[in-house]
């Protein structure tokens, strides 16, 4: 890859080829890092990779795959000759900067879901997509594609893949999942002030509560203090939304979120309860597949280290014992990963809007 130091002017002209360039927005975020490795991952085509950042993180130096590059200011000129930005600072920056970046021509991908309610944006998982078998036709001038809530995207892969079990159980009577949430999901303050929590309750200290306003740091919260401008209750109503657009006709569970003592990583407890008596291998079978792996025995069950760094659904089945109808399925996910590699899926399956001979 280019090292970033060049201006947008000097770049080669890449008409004519399969090469792309990228824009990282917030690149020294969370979502902003794990974009970059699985770009470098998955060998996406992109010979320019601009880190972008607000002017805290400026000349900071990233990883760009085996290169080191300088982060650099959110302007106007880092959009010229970019084919995809990704948006995976906070809401505000998106809003900010999302209209410049299209007005250059870049596709927009969202992470941080700003632009949800944007007319012409859609919501995206290609998993989910892939398992309907109805992809998203290319679009010469796409609008934003805002990627799928990860916690959406996994509770419509299990039951997208528990409605396959078919004649053998039927089809599912009810859902219900519970999601706990990390603290990764609010970014690197989210998971500062659970650390800083953690170390001043073992040291009978004063708790910061600037982020959460509640305690987080062992234990568990239905909701945040009254100050705080997070809502577990927007997050449960972002997954529900989500849901709904991506598995347009699956089972829609009843869903609480609860906020975890955990750094990273999601997890789920989903009941579900099937038309018949559920045989656990028939149902192991049905789940098993891409990106979900099932747990073979008691010693692999899932748990949130064993899913860190993971871009897989890991999951344990097993029949409720009251009811034989009935199957409660553990899982655990890489809540970063999973986003990040949404995002990029969406991209892939956006190069062919990009023509060639044309490319910026």
């Amino acid at each position: 890859m280019t090292p970033l130091s060049k201006s947008a002017s000097s770049q080669p002209d890449l008409r004519g080829t399969n090469l792309y360039r990228v824009a990282i927005v917030g690149a020294v975020s969370l979502k902003g890092k794990e974009i970059a490795e699985i770009l470098r991952e998955r060998n996406f085509p992109a010979v320019d990779v601009r880190l972008l950042d607000d002017d805290e993180s400026l000349g900071q130096l990233e990883a760009v795959g085996d290169e080191m590059s300088f982060i650099q200011s959110i302007r106007s000129d880092q959009f010229e000759r970019v084919d995809f930005a990704f948006f995976a600072s906070d809401p505000r920056s998106t809003s900010k900067n999302w209209k410049t970046a299209r007005d250059q021509g870049n596709t927009i991908v969202d992470l941080s879901y700003a632009l949800e309610d944007e007319s012409g944006a859609s919501v995206r998982s290609p998993w989910i997509e892939r398992q309907t078998g109805q992809p998203i036709a290319p679009e010469l001038q796409p609008g934003p594609v805002v990627v799928a809530h990860p916690a959406a995207t996994v509770l419509a892969m299990l039951a997208l893949r528990s409605e396959k079990i078919g004649a053998k159980a039927g089809k599912i009577e009810r859902m219900v999942a519970t999601v706990f949430e990390p603290a990764s999901e609010n970014g690197q303050k989210g998971m500062d002030e659970l650390h800083e929590q953690t170390v001043n309750l073992l040291s009978f200290q004063e708790l910061p509560k600037n982020l959460f306003d509640i305690q987080v740091a062992f234990n568990m919260v239905p909701r945040y203090g009254q100050r705080s401008e997070l809502a577990l209750e927007a997050v449960s109503q972002r997954i529900r939304k989500h849901y709904r657009h991506i598995a347009r006709g699956a089972a829609e569970p009843a869903l609480q979120v609860l906020q975890a003592p955990v750094f990273h990583g999601h997890g789920f407890s989903v009941y579900l309860e099937m038309e018949k008596p559920v045989e656990i291998a028939d149902f192991s079978q049905a789940l098993a597949g891409e990106h979900v792996v099932v747990s073979g025995s008691p010693e692999d069950t899932p748990t949130s280290v064993s899913a860190a760094g993971q871009g897989d659904i890991l999951v344990a089945p097993t029949v409720d014992a009251n009811h034989k109808n009935g199957v409660w399925l553990w899982a655990t996910t890489d809540n970063l990963r999973i986003a990040a590699l949404t995002a990029v899926e969406c991209a892939e399956t956006m190069t062919a809007s990009r023509p060639r001979g044309q490319i910026q």
